[in-house]
């Protein structure tokens, strides 16, 4: 796969209805050298505790998303819950905006994170769907495939609680690797 001139990789992941038990087997794994986004379907309140407990577990540092802050590698960013999550270029910088948009079904919507990840150039990324009811991801997941060089993952059937958005994925033929909890992390290093 070409490397960019960044080196740097961008690894977006969406998550629903058993979620946060999920991602206890995944961001602990996780290694320095990407920045992580991740849309876990949650009320307002529930996701700044959700980033220090894995936090706690992790490595790296994780942190609910904040409107405006810079991207780093090594970090793990999480939308707060109810609002949305976007990343956009800013001159060489990556940066993060929150939005309170009440378009979509789901706030915060794993479709927004992905679609503005679709818009950004030169980047290399992943994009994972796991564990949650209904398609939330899907459309994203096609954005991202029409636009750039990104590589998808979804949890595979046995081992989501829910498979609602993995299976809706893999349907619209979005997927190249179908893996189960536990292989996630592992996969993405392969492609970091």
């Amino acid at each position: 796969m070409q490397k960019n001139h960044h080196g740097h990789v961008l690894v977006g992941i969406g998550t629903s209805t058993g979620g946060p038990r999920a991602l206890k087997h995944v961001i602990p794994h996780l290694q320095k050298h990407a920045s992580y986004f991740i849309v876990q379907h949650m009320p307002k309140g529930f996701t700044q505790s959700l980033a220090e407990r894995l936090n706690v577990m992790s490595q790296l540092e994780v942190k609910e998303a904040e409107h405006g802050e810079i991207v780093r590698k090594g970090v793990v960013y999480i939308a707060p819950g109810g609002l949305h999550m976007k990343v956009v270029q800013n001159g060489l910088d990556l940066q993060i905006e929150i939005i309170n948009d009440d378009a979509e079904s789901y706030r915060p919507s794993v479709d927004v994170l992905f679609e503005s990840m679709s818009k950004l150039k030169d980047y290399e990324k992943i994009a994972v769907i796991m564990t949650g009811m209904g398609s939330d991801g899907t459309i994203g997941l096609k954005k991202l495939k029409a636009s750039s060089d990104v590589t998808t993952i979804a949890q595979s059937e046995q081992s989501s609680i829910i498979f609602g958005m993995p299976k809706s994925a893999i349907e619209a033929n979005t997927i190249d690797y179908i893996v189960d909890l536990k292989e996630i992390p592992h996969t993405i290093q392969r492609f970091i």
